[in-house]
């Protein structure tokens, strides 16, 4: 089985009221999950990060031949990547778990896309601030 995964997180204010959301695809483009939650206050990075680490916890179960995750996140793709350095000590701590789990996984690869081809998982991240309710 083959998933593909679109993240998003969002914050209202860059600290504000946070939320992530994903989706999960399989390899017929059939949706297989959709979750997501509120964070409460944090900063958009940190909610980004935290939409790639319940992502790749649901992911697990399927026990995938390969994972392609698809973020608008420029920053945190190029950081897990290993373009950019982490340098924001929470930031950190996230990125370690993100790579821990990272390694459960045959084949993996995190892709950047526009905003614009991520929209659901904006959506869906975006709707958790609102109504600062959780799916997961």
């Amino acid at each position: 089985m083959k998933l593909f995964i679109y993240i998003d997180g969002a914050s209202k204010g860059n600290p504000g009221k946070a939320g992530y959301g994903f989706l999960i695809y399989d390899e017929k483009k059939k949706l297989v999950e959709k979750r997501g939650g509120f964070l409460g206050i944090t900063t958009n990075n940190v909610a980004e990060y935290f939409a790639l680490i319940f992502s790749l916890i649901s992911a697990v179960k399927y026990n995938p031949e390969s994972v392609t995750i698809y973020s608008d996140s420029q920053l945190m793709v190029k950081q897990i990547n290993g373009e950019y350095k982490v340098k924001n000590e929470w930031i950190k701590r996230l990125y370690a778990v993100s790579k821990s789990l990272i390694e459960n996984f045959k084949k993996i690869s995190i892709v950047y896309i526009p905003r614009e081809e991520n929209k659901e998982a904006d959506n869906l991240a975006n709707s958790f601030i609102e109504n600062q309710n959780s799916l997961f």
